[in-house]
């Protein structure tokens, strides 16, 4: 009888909140094992990688530590994940400085590029990206969205904009506050919206049957440090929004032209008055703003999943363990 002795098991230091990754390296055909700190033996010899969220890292590096020595015996990568760069979630400057020169990832994947804290030797580039099964048509289809008598908002938003209880979105109620007026002024449909208390199925409708979506600043934004600049990476919005079929026009993103073709698949405002313009714009444009919609469902679609997300972190792991194999030869 012959054994497969290829590695099919994804080891997960994550107490919650990694639905979407587990669901993607299931797919793959590995199986996940969450909110393993000790992983035995058996779990050893047949794990490909062992991902981390880095900020649970950063609160118990020790226990990291001790994670990290274990792996690292068994040739098993440690893989950080990181979707709050360069805010870092307000963790204080002193435990991130620790974890860098604790030096425990093997493998530091971000959404960000940008230069904050070197985790470890490797940095990957690693977006946000779609959850399929939560995030695509849901029964519309685009021909649907092709008619403007689809529409019922010109121009919406739904997300966190508490800024009084979350530091983090202060700047995104402050500028949403300025902005529907603005628009209401010009006779727009406007609905700005928390998603607090709102339905799954309601906030599909408000992206589905909305010209313009509107994406304005995350947590990762967040300047709650001097020198601290807003994030390259692109929120989650930026796919989800697409996956759904909406038109999304979001603030400038640094990392936005490598995931997506400016123009033809993605559409970004600079500031307050730029955005009104671009509004104003694609709502008299409305061929090309589906057109718009349209490329980045499709590329969204093809390219920005959690499925391919995984494969990457898988093929990355394979090239790490080679990597460590040929230096120990």
């Amino acid at each position: 009888m012959i054994v497969d002795t290829r590695p099919n098991l994804v080891l997960c230091a994550f107490r919650s909140g990694f639905d979407t990754y587990r669901e993607a390296f299931e797919a793959l055909g590995y199986e996940v094992h969450m909110d393993v700190w000790r992983p035995t033996p058996e779990q050893l010899a047949r794990a490909a990688l062992c991902l981390l969220n880095v900020y649970e890292g950063v609160r118990m590096p020790w226990a990291t530590l001790q994670l990290k020595r274990r792996l690292r015996r068994a040739c098993v990568p440690l893989i950080g994940l990181d979707r709050d760069a360069p805010w870092h979630m307000g963790i204080h400057v002193r435990r991130l400085k620790l974890f860098e020169w604790l030096k425990l990832l093997d493998i530091y994947a971000t959404h960000t590029l940008q230069p904050t804290y070197a985790f470890a030797p490797v940095k990957h580039y690693n977006a946000n990206a779609v959850w399929v099964s939560h995030f695509n048509l849901h029964g519309r289809t685009l021909q649907e969205m092709r008619n403007p008598g689809f529409f019922r908002w010109d121009v919406s938003f739904v997300g966190n904009m508490d800024g009084v209880r979350y530091r983090e979105h202060a700047e995104r109620q402050r500028f949403l506050a300025a902005l529907a007026p603005a628009l209401k002024a010009l006779g727009l449909r406007v609905l700005f919206r928390s998603s607090g208390g709102m339905s799954e199925q309601e906030q599909i409708d408000v992206i589905q049957r909305s010209v313009v979506n509107l994406n304005y600043r995350s947590s990762c934004d967040h300047r709650s440090r001097a020198g601290v600049e807003m994030s390259w990476g692109l929120p989650e919005r930026c796919y989800g929004v697409p996956a759904r079929g909406g038109f999304l026009l979001s603030d400038e993103r640094r990392h936005a032209a490598d995931d997506f073709v400016p123009g033809r698949e993605w559409a970004s405002y600079r500031d307050f008055d730029d955005c009104m313009a671009r509004v104003q714009y694609f709502l008299s444009h409305f061929a090309e703003t589906r057109a718009v919609a349209e490329a980045a469902h499709a590329r969204v679609m093809r390219e920005h999943t959690y499925g391919r997300r995984a494969k990457r972190l898988v093929d990355l792991s394979a090239a790490w363990r080679e990597r460590l194999y040929n230096s120990r030869s």
